[in-house]
């Protein structure tokens, strides 16, 4: 189940933050995700770098790419 946690500045900075390869160069909708080692997969929208990502876990994230890939 997704989970909100509040991440202060210091810790959102230290994510590597990677934009997704289907988001357009003009800076449209944009979903980023990064790695946070023991906390699972963190999503954001770039467009609102400061507001709290969503954190699934890596089980979480696998279930929700493969979905996407089966649909697409």
């Amino acid at each position: 189940m997704p989970v909100l946690r509040t991440l202060d500045a210091t810790t959102r900075a230290a994510i590597a933050w990677r934009k997704s390869s289907r988001s357009p160069s003009n800076g449209g909708n944009c979903v980023e995700v990064g790695a946070r080692p023991h906390h699972g997969i963190a999503v954001r929208d770039s467009k609102h770098p400061t507001v709290t990502p969503l954190t699934i876990t890596r089980s979480d994230w696998t279930a929700l790419l493969r979905t996407v890939k089966a649909n697409a």
